[in-house]
């Protein structure tokens, strides 16, 4: 029986992914559920397991080339003599093994001999990437010695725009396309969140990482309460506002593949530890791979603590189709005037990015008002988890 194996609709609206490596190649005897190949989506990236045991008869597109949902990605053989064919008509099935080996392997041949060959061997040039001149595509030697003086030459490094990076490029364009961005700044007192933290720490029995973006998380529920449309998205189609009532907020995370953004749901229901040890498992499995599509889903406004980094200012672009998102930049010491003194305190500011065909001015500056009063007096959050 052959198996034609097709890209599956993966959810929320995905109808494409990008081919990031492939695991198996053409003649390799696979079981099933072993990995065949690693799919970059808008979310997440997703590993394909086979369907069943048998060869590999054809593979599809190569890494970085992209795949829509229900193309054949995977022709997989598993010896068995039956009629029906799984994923494909009898026609489209009746493929020659020899046939597609053979063309895998000549799609790969190099033409040189084996002088040259030796010599970019000798140069350490990738003799794939030379370009032959000789008759009949063959490689000479005067091509390996000329890619190598255009090596020499090249002062610059070509890095291929795909996979993570592409994705997300995608989603800022369509969000500076669509979304009417506008962005207000605040100053906001940190010295009475600093010290309920340290003091938290202190008194806590259970191993938790607890960072200042819990108390953010808190805050900006409380205040997207009092400010219902700024949890919201915009139905373009039916040109309504969308008013989410629960709160996924998503935590903007650095990665080595880009930016990820996992998402807390229902944040509202959880206490400041159980935020805080959520935050901490999401930073882990986003900074490894491992989160699934699940856990980027969902999110109805996203918080970015570019200050984690560095950076005392930043305008952050709204994640599209959230109507707001919120960047924390680096909590400084700062000499101010604070109820008739000169003192040293921990100050932000906060920047937020929403969009204004939502949301006017002054609803996001009551907004950021609201969650300077929450920060400006922590203990009022820890009364809301008692109540």
């Amino acid at each position: 029986m052959v198996y034609n194996f097709k890209l599956a609709d993966i959810g929320e609206g995905i109808v494409e992914g990008e081919v990031s490596k492939w695991y198996i190649k053409v003649g390799d005897v696979v079981k099933e559920n072993q990995p065949l190949v690693e799919i970059i989506t808008e979310k997440v990236t997703v590993e394909l397991p086979s369907p069943a045991d048998g060869t590999i008869m054809k593979i599809g597109p190569d890494a970085g080339k992209i795949v829509k949902v229900g193309e054949v990605i995977v022709v997989i053989d598993d010896g068995k003599e039956e009629d029906d064919v799984r994923g494909v008509s009898k026609e489209e099935a009746k493929v020659d093994k020899k046939e597609v080996i053979k063309e895998e392997i000549k799609s790969k041949k190099v033409i040189a001999t084996p002088a040259v060959k030796r010599l970019a061997k000798e140069m350490g040039i990738d003799i794939t990437k030379v370009v032959a001149t000789g008759e009949d595509g063959k490689i000479t030697e005067k091509d390996v010695k000329l890619y190598s003086k255009l090596e020499v030459q090249s002062n610059e490094e070509r890095i291929a725009f795909r996979g993570t990076r592409k994705t997300i490029a995608e989603r800022l364009a369509k969000s500076s396309d669509r979304v009417v961005q506008a962005w207000i700044m605040e100053e906001i007192d940190m010295t009475e969140v600093t010290e309920l933290k340290s003091r938290l720490k202190e008194s806590s029995s259970e191993d938790i990482k607890l960072t200042y973006m819990p108390f953010f998380v808190k805050a900006v529920i409380r205040s997207l309460k009092s400010s219902p449309r700024i949890n919201a998205s915009l139905d373009e189609e039916t040109e309504d506002i969308v008013i989410k009532k629960d709160y996924n907020i998503g935590i903007a995370t650095d990665t080595e593949q880009g930016l990820i953004v996992p998402v807390i749901k229902k944040a509202q229901d959880k206490d400041i530890k159980e935020i805080a040890k959520e935050i901490e498992e999401l930073s882990i499995e986003a900074k490894s791979g491992k989160l699934g599509l699940e856990d980027t889903q969902g999110g109805t406004f996203t918080i970015t603590n570019i200050g984690a980094i560095g950076g005392i200012s930043s305008i952050p672009i709204v994640n599209y189709p959230e109507v707001a998102i919120l960047a924390i930049n680096k909590i400084m010491k700062k000499v101010v005037h604070w109820e008739g003194k000169i003192v040293v305190r921990d100050r932000v500011y906060l920047s937020l990015s929403f969009d204004h065909r939502v949301l006017d001015g002054a609803d996001v500056a009551r907004f950021l008002n609201s969650i300077r009063k929450c920060l400006e007096n922590p203990e009022s959050l820890m009364k809301d988890e008692q109540s």
